[in-house]
């Protein structure tokens, strides 16, 4: 029997695609596409070419460049064609005592075996090519005191055979995501290009010897004759606060300088243009307290001043995912708008943003061509996979044209539609909803609430982690709101519910479920809810102000807000919009879910990994202990090494599976079925 793609044995198999670069000569694309190891237990990624002609004009059909078992990926150009990119893979011309670490590599442009170019003790991170020279900047971790590549390697080995782990931090930040930091940081270094096709990249040298924290975290960019690195660069603001700044790095002597910096801003994503003259960037506020919200804006900035111009300011539009036009008199930008992720062009002389892009997709990973007609991207949506698409860099409203691709073409089991509704104070709430194939007036399908994360994001495109179409293809319709916080619709949509997350999330959650569950296609009688990191926040919050919803999954979820600023990753930037909870307590006491917990009556299924520490495991065990105390219907799904999000194909599958059981059991009243493996 042959199963469709949103069965999970098959779901975790597919192909998927994720970042594109486009060749100098702008003939094809390099992606790293990931799927599933023979094992089945992870996900590993290998390089695919991709024709930038599509199959109406000749292009090719997508072809696999890499082949290893510990994966490729952080694919980039060389000026000749060559392909650089990071893996871990064994090397083999070295020694029999070299123990594989992430790693530079180079494909020839001209096929033929991959050879390794550059290593560091402990592994590089990332890199960046300068488009012109070749010259190449990559990161890697460093001890403080080390000088050089054997003084590293020692220290490693001091430390190593001295059984240490510890880590003495003096500053803040001490862990990301998922991993601790320290005792090493990142550093940049610099080598040129190889200088035949059996040599390694020139000498290493360490631009940032002093860098200590600064560089945790860094994006950065080479002008194109290699001359300087422009690169973040983190500066203390007191209380455990940094600001980012940009500096400009002489790659020849070393010399740092200050391109630009703000008490009250922060600068990132920098972009060298390709006449070498400008950085385009994006400059961020974390908000305050009694002001504004967050807020984003596009700006220029002169590599030789330091002058700051901002693009596209009445627009108020988050710009990511930055390109320069091959002229350097425009830019391309991403940003969201109305629950979709359009691109758009920016022309300097005026300022002023194009939509280039008309339907209703989510673009990233933009890649201009060498002759200015054209820009490559990855395009999904809710009802698309990302794929790679070719647009006309001049064209209003236009439609993408799609290239071949190496990921996995999907038919969706349902169709996509919109829902709109107006909240309490006259706000316009948008919703996607999706639909199963058999909803209708005589076969009304059950409603799952689905609330996104962030908060200050938008449910505008396709996602591998946490995709509605699986419960789609078992009958549920899944309704993806835009409430308060949501980005894409300008700042008024941020204003409305800074400092208030529980109370004015919920009102327009609440409107969006109301219109919802008046079609004569839901059935209202059968409804759950569910959100993972900030909508698991608004899952507890649920909880604890209505009783509508049968059952109610949290993933990642905030639950004490007091001990979570204590113990996130990232208190400093919580701490702009909620103060610190022994000055400023009302923000805390108005919005944490814990303090409604005697009046959860709705069964709940927590969900949580160990390894989170953007919101740590305390808060799912804190949710659980309570829900145990006030004898709640309630189940905790944990998982010891799985992190803010779950990534490997086992514990994904798991993942949907105890979902699916707990819902049958209290949606539709089925006998409780224990998941296999648990």
């Amino acid at each position: 029997m042959v199963r469709s793609w949103y069965e999970l044995p098959e779901y975790v198999q597919l192909r998927r695609v994720n970042g594109l670069q486009l060749s100098p000569d702008g003939t094809r694309l390099v992606a790293p596409v990931s799927g599933a190891s023979p094992d089945g237990k992870s996900f590993r990624s290998a390089l695919w070419e991709i024709d930038a002609a599509p199959e109406s004009e000749g292009g090719r059909a997508p072809r696999r460049l890499t082949r290893s078992a510990e994966g490729e990926s952080s694919a980039g150009f060389l000026p000749d064609g060559s392909v650089l990119f990071g893996a871990g893979r064994p090397d083999p011309d070295a020694g029999p005592d070299d123990k594989p670490e992430p790693a530079l590599w180079v494909l020839p442009a001209d096929g033929g075996e991959a050879r390794r170019v550059a290593t560091r003790p402990g592994g590089i991170s990332s890199f960046t090519v300068a488009r012109d020279a070749g010259t190449v900047a990559f990161t890697a971790d460093t001890h403080p005191d080390s000088s050089d590549a054997e003084a590293e390697q020692e220290a490693r080995k001091e430390r190593r055979e001295a059984g240490v782990t510890a880590i003495l931090h003096e500053s803040l930040p001490i862990r990301s995501w998922d991993h601790d930091l320290g005792p090493q940081y990142p550093r940049f270094f610099t080598a040129a290009p190889p200088e035949d096709e059996d040599s390694g990249l020139g000498e290493h040298r360490d631009l940032t010897p002093d860098a200590g924290k600064d560089l945790i975290g860094a994006s950065g960019d080479l002008t194109p004759d290699g001359s300087a690195l422009v690169t973040t660069w983190r500066v203390p603001a007191g209380g455990g606060a940094v600001r980012t700044h940009l500096v400009r790095v002489d790659t020849a002597t070393g010399e740092r300088s200050t391109l630009i910096s703000s008490d009250e801003y922060d600068y990132g994503s920098p972009v060298v243009s390709p006449d070498g003259r400008k950085v385009l960037c994006v400059r961020d506020h974390d908000g305050d307290y009694d002001g504004e919200p967050r807020r984003t804006w596009l700006c220029v900035v002169d590599l030789g001043t330091g002058e700051e111009r901002i693009l596209a300011e009445g627009s108020e539009l988050w710009p990511r995912d930055l390109a320069w036009a091959p002229d350097s008199a425009s830019v391309f930008i991403v940003a969201d708008e109305q629950g979709r992720r359009p691109v758009f062009r920016v022309d300097l002389g005026t300022g002023s943003p194009t939509r280039l892009t008309g339907d209703n997709g989510a673009y990233s990973a933009l890649n201009p061509s060498p002759d200015g007609r054209h820009v490559f991207a990855l395009r999904d949506a809710w009802d698309a996979a990302p794929a790679p698409v070719r647009l006309d860099a001049a064209t209003e409203d236009g439609e993408p044209v799609y290239l071949r691709t190496p990921g996995s073409e999907l038919t969706m089991p349902g169709t996509l539609t919109e829902v709109e509704t107006t909240a309490d104070d006259g706000t316009t709430i948008r919703s996607w909803l999706v639909l199963p194939e058999e909803a209708s007036a005589d076969s009304p399908a059950p409603l799952m609430l689905w609330v996104h994360g962030g908060p200050y994001m938008s449910f505008n495109g396709w996602s591998w982690r946490w995709n509605p179409w699986i419960l789609a293809a078992r009958g549920w319709a899944v309704l993806l709101p835009d409430p308060g916080l949501s980005t894409g619709y300008g700042q008024q949509m941020l204003r409305r519910a800074w400092g208030q997350w529980g109370p004015r999330v919920h009102a327009d959650v609440m409107a969006a479920t109301d219109a919802a569950e008046a079609r004569e296609d839901i059935d209202a009688r059968h409804t759950a809810m569910m959100g993972g990191s900030f909508g698991g926040y608004m899952a507890n919050w649920i909880a604890g102000h209505t009783d509508r919803f049968s059952a109610i999954v949290s993933h990642a979820s905030l639950w004490h807000l007091e001990a979570f600023n204590g113990s996130t990753d990232h208190p400093p930037v919580w701490e702009r919009e909620f103060g610190t909870p022994l000055e400023r307590p009302e923000r805390y006491e108005l919005n944490s879910p814990h303090l409604s917990a005697d009046r959860i009556s709705t069964p709940m299924l927590v969900i949580h990994g160990d390894k989170d520490y953007r919101v740590p495991i305390g808060e799912g065990l804190r949710l659980w202990r309570d829900l145990v105390l006030h004898n709640v219907e309630a189940k905790f799904l944990y998982f010891p090494d799985e992190n803010h999000w779950i990534l490997t194909p086992g514990n994904a599958r798991v993942w949907y599976e105890t979902i699916f059981a707990f819902l049958d059991h209290h949606v539709f009243g089925k006998e409780w079925v224990r998941p296999d493996h648990l």
